[in-house]
């Protein structure tokens, strides 16, 4: 699924998901991909069993790592950037 010039490559996320069994899933997004979050989450929810959480705070790259989310029993946190990670 592509959303303006990015590849979110949901087909791993959803291949993790299901690697991971897991079934709470927080997703972390730039601002500029929230606007797309439900269609993301309802994408991740329909391929798999996982319920999926939409991280409302903020998201300035890998390190901004939200640590409240282990109070919502999250199994997994998918998070996504601006920038390729090589």
């Amino acid at each position: 699924m592509q959303f303006m010039d990015y590849d979110l490559e949901l087909e791993k996320v959803i291949s993790k998901i299901k690697l991971e069994n897991a079934r709470r899933v927080c997703i972390q997004l730039p601002d500029g991909l929230k606007p797309k979050a439900g269609e993301i989450a309802e994408k991740l929810e329909k391929e798999t069993e996982a319920t999926v959480i939409t991280w409302a705070g903020s998201c300035y790259g890998a390190c901004d790592i939200p640590l409240q989310v282990e109070l919502l029993g999250v199994d997994l946190l998918i998070q996504w950037g601006h920038s390729e990670w090589m």
